[in-house]
């Protein structure tokens, strides 16, 4: 990738940028986009089913016992900067 491409992608980014830090981040992406199709080169030999890795798979556990619903809520409540009731208070961002 060349200083005038990093160029172009830092204005649609809406980056600051000179043409010195340019020319080096050029550099830079070539070496990121080298490693990236080295990527590509090992992930395309793994085996793979359904767009999912052969024997991989997701172990869950047996839902057990839940704990008694709020047993929680005033430890956690006591550890906030505000509160208001059992809720906790934050500021108004709307």
């Amino acid at each position: 990738m060349d200083a005038q491409k990093v160029l172009d992608l830092a204005k649609l980014a809406r980056i600051e940028m000179g043409a010195e830090e340019a020319k080096r981040l050029s550099h830079e992406f070539d070496a990121i986009l080298d490693y990236v199709s080295e990527v590509k080169k090992v992930s395309s030999n793994l085996p793979l089913q359904r767009g999912r890795m052969e024997g991989v798979y997701n172990v869950m556990r047996q839902d057990g016992e839940p704990h008694a619903s709020g047993i929680y809520t005033e430890k956690m409540l006591l550890q906030a900067p505000a509160r208001e009731g059992n809720y906790l208070k934050v500021k108004k961002i709307l």
